[in-house]
């Protein structure tokens, strides 16, 4: 790497002294103050061109000294020109301001109303090198989105994985989370998460986000780790000239009826002598809400004691054929406080015209307070039901058995940040120092960051009583339910104490970026464009878990019965999933909250090391790349960027490994229970080239291709070295120090038309050819033994087409003119390899795991000078999303639609009204087993309300 740095270094002082040419760098704004990104810019007289960036600058390198033309074109706003002048070995500094056009139609001037930062975000990704979408704060806040998760799944190819009505984890191209990269103003953003890779999108509230670029074929100079994409979240920037934004709003949550509260800010300014500039956001949301929820495990096979005994003294077991029946079936009921914070401060000084510093900072912190109250009912275990106890009708299914019941309650002690509840303490916070420099021919940029984030969950407490009766099973694959044959028996009164036991779960991880990259001229085809750009990064990981579980036993039996501690009855008549199930009374969260366990006259504490020690780890892993790249024009319309990048991973793991012996309590060698930490290390080199094509048919119709090598490393639990032996249940669980990357190679097509009024058409072709995909094997080993293991899959191929289309429709007569429309869709084909069931043979009907082959947006608007109208569709396909021992076994994500609506009324220029409505259609989550049918869960969440006032002001 040394020896590699000095060669590159050795490169930049040639090409930096080659020549005593001039520089032209300039600041490219809107009338109001706002940096604009994506503009062309050209110098007429010597067709050397250039793009400004996300800050709105621009650079031209190796300018002959004379006098130029200098021209920027820009989607939406007038042809701007002026005549300059370029000195040797100086840098002409330019300020420069763009004016929105109106669109002449038949002598009639159409106005786009509120299209400015669509235009940024549209010319962007027009004059972007590489395969790219991107969505402004224009769009964002066209769409009633809390969190940038949902409004990231928009985009075309985007579909999002929910967790409590909220968009979670981001699915990129039908590929799963862990197979894509999330960066924050391009610094890696690690993830809260203990056994994943995934980076929490409903931890960042959308209105503190200014940009969102989704690239879908990565260049040398961004990570490799993004087989579907790498989505690169960009904060505000510092505005030319003061600027104060405000949202202050209420609303309710139509599930409990409960309040939601919101609000944010931003305000920022540049000093006198435009030197220094400075912005300062923050965001509150706070929201009480809940869900309902059925879920149920499915199986084909039954079996029964018959009374009679083998030999050995063994029951001897008859089993039956019957159809498949629901062998658990849950009741659950959420009640949920999130409160999301977030606060950003970002800052720049320009040394002098060449040279500036950025630091930028976020620090999000989202509190989830929880009870949970849950119903479960499984059938017993084949030895524990007589030949009377069960009954199957005539087309042989099901109908009766007995179940073991439990009624658990859970939540958290008694203080002013638990509140009675399970309190999840998420925080993500990133920060940056950065640079920019010209130095004569040679731009040289540099950042340095740290981020970190964290789940905590402390004092968790979980409250079980227990019961077993017979039930009637109604059959029923969409909702399954259980009826108790006696309500006698299924009394919650008559429910026993089963266990009492409290957690605490801590995650974090941590991530420090290193990076330079060094451009300079280098002209291969064209004597004025064409860069040669190289650099080199190093990215350095710590992730670990540290849990503990204590169980508690009380001293005396005032806690025997349900019956005889403060219960309430939390069933609902409206109940979503079906006033069939009557959820019933449980513990009260107060009684559980206040239970004093650390008492050794009222609770006997112990340690239950088998229920956390195997989950407990530690990961180090530290990357170093480098990377070299040319972009070249070899025509005035067409170029190329060709390069390479090296990425070499090292990964230290820290795991446990237990034993558990034939009674199920863990091996003992001496006085010491027998764990014992586990080490593993693994390192590996990817090789990664890529070709980038770009061909302008017209200035508003482009052409691209691009060929690229990304790869995904495995998640963090998969490789810890953990070992888990349960000599009781003939089980074991392993981890995979030896798992190789996933690898990709990637192949894209796409055409783009924009139109002159802020718009555009697109369609592309995909297809991604993976090795070494990862799921979970389960097998049988020699001794008998049940086995669970990750493992790498041989290949899979993916095969996608999307499309995309969004405008005003200003060609519609009169009023019609100011409807707008965004429409998109993807299909994906899958297919995968190398995966086996529990009989070790390969399965040849299965899909590459979270690949949705169908995803639609759909949006119609209305905007005009004093009310904007908006509603708006997202469609996502079914899935598989996790493997089963066999197809039966497998489990589904289910297809999704939400219908959304949005309205805003202009009170003044600066002042707004806006209602939003989330979830019209109560869209629930439901995973099936699978079959469609076979319902293993429905979550209902209910539509969410909100309004409130919007205060904008620009000052120049």
């Amino acid at each position: 790497m040394k020896n590699w740095i000095t060669l590159m270094m050795l490169v930049v002082t040639t090409f930096s002294t080659l020549a005593q040419t001039g520089q032209v760098q300039g600041l490219i704004i809107d009338e109001n103050n706002i940096t604009i990104p994506g503009a062309s810019v050209l110098l007429e007289e010597l067709n050397k061109g250039a793009i400004s960036d996300f800050n709105g600058k621009f650079t031209l390198v190796n300018v002959e000294a004379g006098t130029y033309t200098l021209i920027i074109k820009y989607l939406g706003y007038s042809e701007y020109q002026q005549q300059i002048t370029v000195n040797p070995t100086q840098t002409t500094n330019l300020d420069i301001t763009l004016e929105e056009q109106a669109t002449e139609l038949d002598e009639v001037k159409v106005v786009s109303f509120g299209f400015g930062s669509q235009a940024r975000a549209l010319n962007t990704q027009k004059n972007k090198k590489n395969i790219t979408n991107i969505v402004s704060t224009d769009q964002i806040g066209k769409f009633p989105d809390a969190n940038i998760g949902d409004a990231i799944k928009r985009i075309p190819g985007i579909t999002m994985q929910m967790d409590q009505g909220e968009a979670r984890d981001i699915i990129v191209r039908g590929l799963s989370p862990q197979l894509n990269s999330v960066t924050l103003n391009g610094s890696r953003i690690p993830s809260a998460e203990a056994d994943n890779r995934n980076v929490q999108m409903d931890l960042i509230p959308s209105d503190m986000i200014q940009t969102v670029e989704v690239n879908k074929a990565v260049t040398p100079d961004m990570d490799a780790d993004a087989i579907g994409g790498s989505v690169n979240l960009i904060t505000r920037t510092s505005p030319q000239g003061f600027r104060l934004s405000a949202t202050g709003g209420s609303g309710i949550n139509l599930i409990n009826d409960k309040r939601i509260l919101n609000g944010s800010f931003l305000v920022g300014d540049r000093s006198k002598n435009n030197k220094f500039g400075w912005v300062v956001a923050a965001s509150y949301n706070d929201s009480e809400f809940g869900s309902d929820n059925v879920e149920a495990e499915w199986d084909d096979e039954f079996e029964y004691n018959t009374g009679e005994e083998d030999d050995e003294g063994e029951p001897i077991m008859q089993e039956v054929d019957v159809n498949p029946y629901a062998n658990v079936s849950e009741i659950r009921e959420y009640q949920i406080q999130r409160i999301r914070r977030s606060f950003s401060a970002n800052f720049d000084y320009k040394l002098n015209d060449n040279n500036t510093l950025y630091f930028k900072s976020i620090y999000n912190w989202r509190d989830d307070r929880e009870n949970r109250y849950v119903l479960e009912q499984e059938i017993l275990d084949g030895e524990d039901i007589g030949i009377g106890d069960f009954s199957i009708d005539s087309n042989n299914n099901l109908t009766a058995f007995p179940v073991s019941a439990k009624r658990e309650v859970k939540g958290g002690i008694d203080n002013n940040r638990s509140k009675n509840t399970r309190l999840e303490d998420q925080r993500m916070q990133n920060y940056s120092l950065s640079g920019d420099h010209l130095i004569n021919n040679l731009q040289v940029d540099w950042m340095a960051s740290y981020s970190k984030a964290s789940e905590e969950r402390l004092n968790e407490r979980y409250l079980v009583h227990e019961s077993e009766y017979g039930i009637n099973f109604n059959n029923n694959t969409n909702s399954p339910y259980y009826a108790p044959q006696s309500t006698t028996d299924a009394d919650f009164r008559l429910f026993e104490f089963d266990e009492l036991y409290e957690e605490n779960q801590y995650t974090d991880e941590t991530d420090f970026n290193v990076l330079v990259n060094f451009e300079v001229p280098l002209h291969l085809f064209d004597k004025e464009n064409g860069t040669l750009k190289f650099g080199a990064k190093t990215r350095i990981k710590e992730k670990q878990q540290d849990n503990d579980y204590m169980e508690y036993s009380p001293e005396n039996d005032s806690m025997e019965f349900l019956g005889d501690i403060p219960t309430r009855d939390y069933s609902e008549r409206d109940f979503n999933p079906g006033s069939q199930y009557q959820i019933g009374y449980f513990a009260t969260p107060e009684f559980l909250g206040n239970l004093d366990l650390y008492d050794s006259s009222l609770f006997e504490a112990e340690d239950k090391p088998e229920e956390y020690a195997t989950g407990n780890f530690k990961v180090k892993e530290n990357v170093y790349a480098a990377y070299v790249m040319t972009d070249q024009n070899i025509t005035d319309n067409f170029s190329f960027l060709l390069g390479v990048r090296l990425e070499h991973t090292m990964a230290d793991a820290v795991g446990n490994e237990i034993i558990f012996n034939e009674d199920g309590d863990i091996d003992e060698i001496g006085d010491v229970l027998a764990i014992s930490p586990v080490t593993s290390k693994n390192d590996y080199t990817n090789i990664l080239p890529s070709l980038h094509l770009k061909y302008d048919v017209t200035d508003h119709t482009v052409l691209r291709f691009a060929w690229t090598n990304t790869i995904a490393r495995p998640n963090y639990e998969d490789i810890v070295p953990s070992r888990e032996i349960n000599n009781e249940d003939d089980e074991i669980s392993l981890g995979n120090p030896d798992l190789n990357p996933t690898t990709s190679m990637n192949f894209d097509l796409m055409a783009e038309h924009y139109f002159t009024n802020v718009g555009l058409v697109s369609g592309g072709l995909f297809y991604k050819n993976i090795h070494d995909f990862i799921y979970t094997f389960q097998y049988e080993d020699e001794n008998g033994f049940e086995v669970y293991q990750p493992f790498n899959g041989d290949k899979a191929n993916l095969f996608g087409f999307e499309a995309a289309y969004q405008r005003q429709l200003d060609f519609l007569p009169g009023f019609l003119q100011n409807l707008n429309i965004y429409l998109n869709y993807t299909y994906l084909k899958s297919d995968a390899s190398g995966i086996r069931n529990e009989d070790g043979e390969e399965r040849d009907d299965l899909d590459l795991p979270q690949t949705a082959p169908n995803m639609f947006n759909a949006s119609l608007g209305y905007t005009s000078k004093y009310f904007s109208l908006r509603l708006s569709g997202n469609y996502s396909d079914a899935y598989i999303d996790e493997i089963g021992g066999r197809a039966f076994e497998d489990r589904y994500y289910d297809e999704q639609f939400f219908l959304d609506f949005n309205a805003r009324a202009n009170i003044t220029k600066q002042l707004s009204f806006y209602v939003d409505v989330n979830n019209i259609t109560n869209q629930p989550l439901r995973y099936y087993q699978g079959s469609s049918e076979r319902t293993m869960q429905m979550e209902y969440y209910q539509a969410r309300v909100t309004f409130g006032l919007k205060y904008d002001l620009f000052r120049k």
